[in-house]
């Protein structure tokens, strides 16, 4: 007997996205409490969180035939509690080392559910011959504003790092089995490869070109979900709610703007969307590394949030919809290093905090999206027709 909520495919995919993400989103806002606690420097939390980043690159790069063989029913309902389960234990390191090694099965897990929920977006997209990998990712997005926002008020009461996420292990496990209690995977996409996929997925040069697209979304992402509570309280000296209410702000525009992403694309095509909304998080990028006050620095982040929301989920159908090979092959390999890069640029950027100061850690990413801009062409110019269903 199956329990949970009868639900239509596209919906389950977006409640898939957002308990995932409401999962992951509870860790950055207590990560200067982790970090006081531990005692250390920004570069020594960033190596710490190093771990999750090599855990998701060896997920990204090998899972992809034991998540087929064990199915991906399974493997979605089982490893999204195993997930809130990995960030509680990881709540008690005691320095960088410990906190590197308990978090590294914490990416193992993350690189099988961004396999299985971005396939499945693809998959259910093209069931219904309508885009929702943008509102996919909206609603990931929602997710991460909810926990933001929960964690930020919780660190606020000064509630421990260690009781608060050991409390969202049976949140999220019964969040689950409603939501996804009766996922069943959509049929593969027809009309594509049929080659089987042997496991490491080697990025082919037009995956690599969309890496690049990607690249300097990613790591502001990642960044504004590492270290914009720790730039807050150090910079600006604000209290935990308002360094915690910087993560949910960045990532309540980010899913803003997801939610609505995919009828500007149809209308304007994936490039040109992906060029105005590089040059949103230039600008956030400028004001946060030149912020003069909180209020200021809080745009900023508002505006990265717009300006991260829709490179990824376009880079991914992108490569979803290439033909060459297996969906699953080029979705993973985009997913190896763009969402690592999502998870190594920010620890690293941790290094540039402590020898340069954290402004420093916002400021590398203007390059980045310079770079972004020159490749945003690889993304397409052909709009996929038809509303999303709300």
């Amino acid at each position: 007997m199956r329990f949970g909520l009868e639900l239509p495919p596209h919906i389950r995919v977006f409640g898939g996205f957002l308990v995932y993400s409401f999962c992951m989103g509870s860790l950055p806002p207590r990560l200067p409490d982790i970090q006081r606690a531990m005692g250390v420097e920004e570069g020594g939390l960033g190596f710490g969180l190093i771990g999750a980043a090599v855990g998701t690159l060896i997920s990204l790069s090998f899972a992809g035939p034991l998540l087929e063989r064990i199915g991906y029913r399974r493997a979605l309902l089982t490893l999204i509690p195993l997930l809130s389960v990995g960030y509680a234990s990881a709540s008690f390191a005691t320095g960088p080392l410990a906190l590197f090694l308990l978090l590294l099965p914490v990416g193992l897990v993350i690189g099988g559910i961004e396999i299985i929920l971005n396939l499945e977006a693809d998959r259910v997209e093209h069931q219904l011959g309508r885009r929702i990998m943008n509102r996919s990712h909206a609603f990931w997005s929602f997710g991460m504003f909810s926990a933001g926002l929960l964690s930020a008020g919780i660190a606020q009461a000064g509630l421990s790092p260690q009781v608060h996420l050991l409390g969202m292990i049976p949140i999220v496990t019964i969040a689950v089995l409603l939501i996804l209690g009766r996922f069943e995977p959509a049929p593969a996409r027809t009309g594509g490869s049929t080659e089987e996929n042997k496991g490491f997925a080697f990025p082919t040069l037009p995956i690599l070109i969309l890496v690049v697209v990607t690249l300097s979304a990613m790591i502001m992402e990642g960044a504004f979900l590492d270290w914009s509570a720790i730039y807050m309280r150090d910079v600006f000296f604000v209290d935990p709610f308002l360094a915690g209410f910087a993560v949910a702000l960045a990532a309540f525009t980010q899913a803003a703007t997801r939610f609505f992403a995919d009828r500007f694309v149809e209308r304007f095509s994936p490039v040109s969307v992906a060029r105005v909304l590089l040059s949103v998080l230039g600008l956030g990028t400028l004001l946060v590394f030149f912020a003069s006050s909180a209020a200021m620095a809080l745009i900023g982040f508002a505006l990265i949030g717009v300006g991260t929301s829709v490179l990824f989920p376009l880079a991914m159908s992108a490569a979803a919809q290439r033909t060459d090979r297996p969906a699953a092959a080029n979705v993973a390999s985009l997913a190896q290093i763009s969402f690592v890069a999502f998870l190594l640029g920010p620890p690293l950027l941790g290094f540039v905090a402590e020898h340069f100061g954290i402004r420093w850690s916002f400021g590398f990413g203007i390059p980045l999206v310079f770079l972004s801009l020159i490749f945003a062409g690889a993304l397409g110019r052909k709009p996929i027709p038809h509303e999303v269903p709300a």
